[in-house]
């Protein structure tokens, strides 16, 4: 599990955390993955390696945590005016820092730790920003995809390729929001009466 103790938020608890992910980034920069240990990572921190193991259990779930932290997304997605201007510019700005070398490195981090926390962590973010733009939609009397359809249709082929073959290109990125788009504005919407009748 991400983390083995049921700490409290803030205090010694988070400068610890601070410190650790700042010290697994640092270390990241100057050497090879495969040569990061948990006692270089201790040292660098200034914590000792069983405060590490006792937070995070192993390597694999410290890298994997520190990486969901750097796919916090640190802005709402940008406003275009259109919903599907919206979706096709978050779609294409999320594949590219997905597919970078650091978005492959942080995902790959995340799929290879056992506990599934992590994953679902990265899940939720990409839900929460994708129901940003889908509110806004709404706000504006634009009709939306569901948040599952949008997963799936969208976000789903996007990391699929990049893990197992080349970056989407953005005209690809396109596609996939407007066949998303077009399956949504083909789906019958229910008239006022007989949302009246079914309430």
């Amino acid at each position: 599990m991400a983390a083995k103790e049921n700490l409290r938020p803030g205090g010694r608890s988070a400068r610890v955390q601070a410190s650790v992910h700042m010290a697994v980034r640092k270390l990241l920069q100057s050497l090879d993955r495969a040569d990061v240990t948990i006692p270089l990572i201790a040292a660098e921190a200034g914590v000792t390696p069983s405060t590490i193991y006792r937070r995070w259990g192993d390597l694999q779930e410290l890298l994997a945590d520190v990486a969901v932290e750097r796919l916090r997304p640190d802005m709402v997605p940008i406003d275009t005016g259109s919903a599907r201007g919206d979706l096709e510019v978050w779609a294409e700005q999320y594949a590219e820092e997905m597919s970078s070398g650091i978005g492959r490195d942080m995902m790959r981090d995340v799929l290879a730790a056992q506990d599934s926390t992590n994953a679902y962590r990265c899940c939720g973010f990409t839900r929460d920003q994708i129901e940003a733009i889908s509110d806004r939609a709404t706000a504006r009397g634009e009709r939306f995809p569901a948040i599952d359809a949008v997963m799936d249709r969208v976000v789903a082929p996007i990391i699929y390729r990049i893990l197992f073959g080349d970056a989407p290109s953005n005209e690809r990125v396109r596609d996939l929001v407007s066949d998303a788009m077009a399956e949504q504005a083909a789906t019958p919407q229910p008239s006022p009466a007989s949302a009246l009748k079914s309430a």
